[in-house]
């Protein structure tokens, strides 16, 4: 008993000494740019004063920024979705094909910058999704990068399962929602 009191003691003086951190490290990298302010009704606000949806992810690869609102869904027939496999980012055969046609329609038309959005079902957390919708947008900008569309053309957002196209709860409908689809500006 006595022994046990002692390892007690010890420990616990040991923990004292060492300490515990109360904050997290922090480091001096340069972060990203901001994609806005946050604002009182808890949706970001752009640099052109617009409240965004509240779970949207944006990031692009381009050095301005074009705010999202600018975009337009692409005339039927020009850019087509892709879809996903359950809780994956990897492009299907299936996907590829509809993204070779995508890249031969951006290359011929060079003056239009793309959105891609990158969607999710409703399963998983909101958190999880916005994260899988934006991994499945930037897998979808990187195979259009290595047929020969600049990256500079592209933007991204990740609306994870905020934006479904069907609501019904079957597998079926859930794999509608799984998605990168296109929208379209001039320069």
């Amino acid at each position: 008993m006595m022994k046990a009191a002692l390892v007690v003691h010890a420990v616990l003086l040991g923990t004292l000494a060492v300490g515990c951190a109360r904050t997290p490290a922090m480091t001096t990298t340069a972060a990203p740019a901001p994609s806005g302010d946050v604002t009182s009704s808890g949706g970001p606000r752009g640099t052109d004063g617009a409240v965004r949806p509240a779970a949207a992810k944006m990031s692009t690869t381009a050095t301005t920024r074009v705010p999202i609102e600018q975009f337009k869904p692409a005339a039927q027939g020009t850019l087509n979705d892709v879809y996903f496999d359950f809780d994956k980012y990897e492009i299907t055969a299936e996907s590829a094909k509809s993204l070779d046609a995508n890249a031969d329609w951006l290359k011929a038309n060079p003056n239009v910058l793309i959105l891609i959005e990158g969607h999710c079902d409703e399963r998983g957390t909101a958190a999880y999704n916005l994260a899988l919708g934006e991994r499945r947008a930037k897998a979808t900008q990187n195979y259009l990068s290595s047929r020969g569309v600049q990256a500079s053309r592209v933007s991204l957002v990740s609306y994870g399962e905020e934006r479904p196209v069907c609501s019904e709860h079957t597998e079926a409908c859930w794999a509608k929602n799984r998605r990168s689809h296109f929208m379209v500006k001039p320069q």
